[in-house]
């Protein structure tokens, strides 16, 4: 069977390459691909049983027809979110399709965590300054994160790990979720009303899904609700801020720090090289003038042992399609089933 991967980066090549050996040695074909699936580039799926996508793949329901009438009969999402795809459209031609539904949860967190540090303490600015041998402290101050509050929005499996390195830092927890984490509240956690957690937080934290219930759930309201000095973090979807509403609290002179790993337009963006193109996208290019603001291009998972995970994990959704079985990772079963 041929399988084609997209939006497959050098890193991660020889960890899926090697999964693919491990479990089936040279049974399948596998052809890996830089570039992204959507509907410039379906063409190149034209023959290939099972697709391989990642998460800055177009899937719509016109890019899924076109996979079925080409042969396709199979997409394994590379990734937890699935955001992308047209579930109900796959259904409709009759795609099996996976997701990673789990992964290192730490790689996440911890990478949060990073974003958090780097703009409460100045550490880009102080940087960029000892790179030109200007090593003053004006302007590089940050604050003991020991007693301040931790607002933890989402606390599954990445938000619990960053509630256990907050609790480590002496922070107090809040936390908001549609089900209350055990695991958190025996660290001290205390859940409370989305308002309230925002109002009170000196971090803010996001962990929690792209739904259309958490589209934009940092929205100017909320913003609103902030302290001045807050530092904002958002790990897990950009569609979760609303970046309009994050700018004009910017331009207010409002938020100590903001580190953002995903952005809400990230796509034909992000795992891209830009660097010899003029940014057309404004606000993400206006995010960048800001001194307090930290953006990195969706690479909290990226750790090693995340992404052998996710390949391991790939393999065994390929795995189970080939047999016909079905899973906790299976979002669209088979047609025959």
């Amino acid at each position: 069977m041929e399988i084609v991967a997209y939006g497959v980066l050098a890193d991660e090549e020889p960890l899926l390459r090697k999964a693919f050996e491990e479990a089936f040695a040279d049974r399948h074909e596998l052809r890996c691909l830089g570039l992204f699936l959507d509907r410039d580039t379906v063409a190149t799926a034209l023959g290939y049983e099972v697709v391989l996508s990642c998460v800055n793949d177009t899937l719509d329901a016109e890019v899924l027809r076109a996979l079925a009438d080409g042969g396709t009969r199979m997409i394994a999402q590379r990734s937890t979110g699935y955001n992308n795809i047209d579930l109900d459209a796959a259904e409709k031609f009759g795609l099996t399709v996976a997701r990673v539904s789990s992964y290192s949860p730490h790689s996440v967190a911890e990478f949060a965590w990073a974003l958090a540090l780097a703009v409460n303490r100045r550490i880009v600015r102080a940087t960029h300054r000892t790179r030109d041998f200007d090593f003053r402290l004006d302007g590089l101050m940050g604050r003991d994160l020991h007693g301040l509050t931790a607002g933890v929005v989402g606390t599954g499996k990445i938000g619990a790990v960053f509630a256990r390195i907050a609790h480590g830092f002496g922070m107090r927890l809040l936390g908001w979720d549609v089900a209350e984490n055990p695991d958190c509240q025996a660290l001290g956690m205390e859940y409370v009303p989305r308002e309230r957690l925002f109002a009170e937080a000196d971090l803010v934290s996001l962990h929690v899904p792209l739904l259309p219930d958490t589209h934009h759930l940092v929205d100017a309201g909320a913003l609103a609700l902030m302290k001045d000095d807050a530092i904002l973090v958002n790990s897990s979807r950009g569609g979760l801020v609303d970046t309009d509403a994050l700018l004009e609290t910017l331009r207010a002179g409002r938020l100590s720090g903001v580190g953002l790993d995903v952005y809400e337009e990230e796509a034909g963006v992000f795992f891209l090289d830009k660097s010899l193109e003029v940014m057309a996208d404004e606000r993400l290019a206006r995010l960048m003038t800001f001194s307090n603001v930290l953006v990195t291009s969706h690479q909290a998972y990226f750790t090693r042992d995340a992404v052998s995970q996710i390949a391991r994990t790939t393999v065994s959704n390929v795995g189970d399609y080939v047999a016909a079985r079905t899973g906790e990772n299976t979002l669209v079963k088979p047609a025959t089933t």
